[in-house]
C-alpha cells in the first residue's frame, strides 16, 4: 500500500465542485475515517489519535459538515462516496482502510458498492443499510429535522461543534433541512450489499438506533452467520460482526472499544482481502 506524508494541519481538495476538508494524522496504511450526520471530524474523540497510532488516518468533513462549506446538490451517500472515491485519488492512494460511523458508515458502503478497487477493509459503524430498519420512533424523530428546528437544535452538541469550525455558520437551518430531507428519501441497498467485495466488520451498539438483528443480517448478506466456524476457525467468513455492549448511537463513537474493535479487524490477516 503506498501512503502519503504525514501532515500536521488540515488542507482542502478540490474534488466534484466541492472543497473537501481533510486531516492527516499518523503514518502507515492509510485509513479513511468518515463522521455522521450533523457531525465532523472532531466527534471520534479519543479514537482517532488511538486509530492514528496504527494507521495513517485520513480524516474527512463531509459535504455541509464541519469545515466544508455546502455546494448547490442534494446530501446524498452516494454523492459524498464519490467525493471520497475523488480525494483517495487526488492523494493518489491505492486501496484504503474505510472506517465510517453512521451517515459516514453510508457513505463508506455506498464507497465499497461504487468504486469497491479503492477500499481494502470495510468498517461499518451503527449504520442500516435499508430505511425500515430503524426503529419506529427514531423514523418519528427524523421527520422533525428540518430547518424550523434551527434554534432548538442550537442547544445541541452538534451546534455546538459546528459553530465552532463551519466557515458559514449561517448555513445551520440549510444544513438541517437537507439532512432532514436525505432522511426521509426511501432506501435499500439490500442487493448492492451482497455484491461488496472488501471483508467488512459490522459494527453497532446494542442500545442503538436500530435492534442487533439488522446488524446481523448485514452481515449475513456479506457471508456471515452461514456455517460452523470450525474448531481451526477455518469456516470463518473474512467479514466481521461486533455488537458493542452499552454502547447506543449517541456514544459508539466516541468510545474506546470502537477504535480496538474496529483495528482487531484490520490487523487480522485471516481478513485480509
Amino acid at each position: 500500500m503506498t501512503s502519503v506524508a504525514t501532515k500536521a494541519v488540515g488542507e482542502y481538495a478540490e474534488v466534484n465542485g466541492i472543497q473537501l476538508y481533510y486531516e492527516i494524522h499518523g503514518e502507515g496504511q492509510p485509513l479513511v475515517l468518515l463522521h455522521g450526520g450533523l457531525g465532523a471530524i472532531e466527534m471520534f474523540g479519543w479514537n482517532l489519535p488511538a486509530l492514528a497510532a496504527k494507521r495513517q488516518v485520513i480524516a474527512v468533513d463531509l459535504q455541509g459538515h464541519g469545515r466544508t462549506a455546502d455546494i448547490d446538490r442534494p446530501l446524498s451517500v452516494e454523492f459524498m462516496a464519490d467525493d471520497i472515491a475523488a480525494l483517495i485519488r487526488h492523494l493518489e492512494l491505492d486501496r484504503v482502510d474505510v472506517v465510517g460511523y453512521s451517515l459516514g458508515g453510508g457513505v463508506a458502503m455506498l464507497l465499497a458498492i461504487r468504486h469497491q478497487e479503492l477500499v481494502n477493509k470495510l468498517v461499518i459503524v451503527s449504520t442500516v443499510f435499508r430505511r425500515d430498519g430503524f426503529y419506529a420512533d427514531i423514523l418519528a424523530q427524523q421527520a422533525q429535522v428540518h430547518a424550523a428546528a434551527a434554534e432548538f437544535m442550537k442547544q445541541t452538541p452538534m451546534y455546538e461543534l459546528y459553530s465552532a469550525v463551519a466557515p458559514k455558520k449561517q448555513d445551520w437551518p440549510r444544513l438541517l433541512d437537507k439532512i432532514g430531507t436525505a432522511m426521509q428519501q426511501p432506501f435499500d441497498y439490500t442487493d448492492q450489499v451482497r455484491g461488496i467485495t472488501a471483508p467488512t466488520l459490522v459494527v453497532a451498539g446494542d442500545c442503538d438506533i436500530f435492534p442487533p438483528s439488522h446488524a446481523v443480517e448485514l452481515f449475513s448478506l456479506l457471508g456471515g452467520g452461514q456455517r460452523d466456524g470450525g474448531w481451526d476457525g477455518s469456516g470463518r467468513p473474512k467479514s466481521r460482526l461486533a455488537i458493542l455492549p452499552g454502547l447506543t448511537h449517541y456514544t459508539i463513537f466516541s468510545d474506546e472499544a470502537l477504535a480496538s474493535t474496529a483495528l482487531r479487524f484490520l490487523d487480522d490477516p485471516t481478513t485480509n482481502p
